[in-house]
């Protein structure tokens, strides 16, 4: 034990001073930044197991669209999906994604396979920090016993762990790795200093400490746990006052003058967090002999609401008397939060599903989306933003910026100005009265 607290107390300094790098495993929307900021202050290998990925990023080329090209152009970071390049790392951050399998069932494979990777490369002294959003008990349950296995070390003695969950909200100018709290955990009181220390350097708002590293786990899983839940409500009571005639954010507006009135609004909940962290906790609770209520009520209400959404649109053509066949929608943005590039998991994409379903076939635009990409993944085309035209029905689904700087007039030039004009502003950007100043059967959630 006292071999590595020397070696320790000195892994900070060398990696200060260059003499050992940081590997970040798994550069995506939440890897990449954090390997961008480390290579400020370090050596930094950025690895990933895609070719294309680290092609693109050899280029300067930004995929996440957070960062700019220009930045990813000038920083130093080895970029690589060659894992013998990962030998020379002394610290390694894993930031892979955790999906959910059918059934909703947590899939871990990608934490599985970077564990064996990071421990086919792990060497005395080295630190092994996942980011990666899990329930509590993967990092020592799952990930140790791979990293154990595949370096023939063992932790705690010839190598330490922790955890510390990512906080990045992808498409937020404002809040960014840097100025927002970092929670950091480790496998002893040895491991957690110099992981926190490492942290704090890049982290200009500070670390928290957590007790442990299920403490870390299980703080990451409910952050986003409680959000689900706070839309699942205002989901819900959008669908009930939409049936008595009610406008949901005018009430909003109305109880939000009291002082302790939470804010939250209705909308989808999609993307690789909100939309499946829940999943996580309640299966972990199952496995406890403890049976969900309120978490996956949250979970039914949002996981519906793109369909839901469409139907009310389809109510609003019949009672317009559209033929659905023949009707012209625009549906603007399909990833899962505006401003962003990322399509994973977003709920928009059923609202297109179930419009199908009736043969109703909108024109989809998003410039901020790769279109091949979008059509492997989904199976639809996109369109460009010169085809909105002699539209019947506007669908502002994820309103970008390209988007909303277009302004009002500009959104009425892409109409039908001889038929009924139809805005579903589904999260309620626009003006209803200056909305319907322009003709509009106005519609939002």
């Amino acid at each position: 034990m006292g071999l590595f607290i020397e070696e320790k107390l000195d892994l900070y300094e060398e990696i200060v001073n260059g003499q050992a790098s940081i590997a970040v495993v798994g550069l995506g929307y939440v890897g990449l930044p954090l390997a961008v900021a480390f290579s400020k202050k370090a050596k930094v290998i950025g690895f990933d197991l895609s070719e294309r990925k680290i092609t693109e990023y050899q280029k300067g080329i930004d995929l996440t669209g957070d960062l700019g090209n220009t930045e990813l152009h000038d920083c130093s970071i080895q970029f690589t999906s060659d894992s013998n390049n990962l030998e020379n790392a002394k610290f390694f951050i894993v930031a892979v994604p955790t999906p959910v399998q059918s059934g909703n069932v947590p899939d871990l494979t990608y934490m599985q396979n970077a564990s064996q990777i990071v421990g086919s490369k792990l060497t005395k002294g080295a630190i092994v920090v996942f980011e990666s959003t899990v329930y509590p008990g993967v990092t020592e349950d799952v990930c140790i016993p791979i990293l154990e296995a595949e370096s023939g070390l063992k932790c705690g003695q010839d190598f330490k762990v922790g955890y510390s969950p990512e906080r990045i909200n992808p498409g937020d100018t404002t809040n960014k790795l840097e100025n927002i709290v970092k929670i950091v955990s480790g496998i002893d009181e040895e491991a957690l200093e110099t992981i926190a220390q490492i942290y704090e350097l890049v982290i200009d708002a500070g670390v928290y400490k957590a007790e442990s590293i299920k403490v870390a786990e299980a703080a990451k899983v409910i952050e986003n746990t409680q959000r689900d839940i706070n839309i699942a409500l205002m989901n819900e009571l959008s669908m009930l006052f939409h049936q008595m005639g009610i406008d949901t954010k005018e009430v909003l507006q109305a109880a939000g003058t009291k002082w302790n009135f939470h804010h939250y609004t209705p909308g989808l909940v999609g993307g690789h967090c909100i939309g499946i962290d829940p999943y996580y906790l309640t299966y972990k609770a199952e496995t406890e002999g403890y049976h969900s209520q309120i978490i996956l009520a949250g979970r039914h209400i949002n996981d519906g609401m793109g369909t839901y959404i469409a139907q009310q649109i389809i109510k609003m053509l019949v009672q317009y008397k559209f033929d659905l066949e023949k009707v012209n929608i625009g549906l603007l943005g399909v990833t899962y939060k505006e401003n962003s590039t990322d399509i994973r998991n977003s709920k928009i994409i059923d609202i297109i599903k179930e419009l199908r379903e009736y043969g109703v076939i909108p024109k989809v635009v998003d410039p901020l989306v790769d279109q091949q990409q979008f059509q492997q993944e989904y199976g639809f085309e996109l369109t460009n933003m010169s085809e909105l035209n002699n539209l019947n029905v506007i669908i502002m689904a994820a309103p970008h910026r390209i988007f909303t700087d277009l302004g009002l007039e500009d959104i009425n030039d892409m109409y039908d100005q001889h038929q009924t004009k139809v805005m579903i502003d589904i999260k309620g950007i626009y003006d209803k009265a200056e909305c319907e100043h322009f003709g509009y059967r106005y519609w939002r959630l």
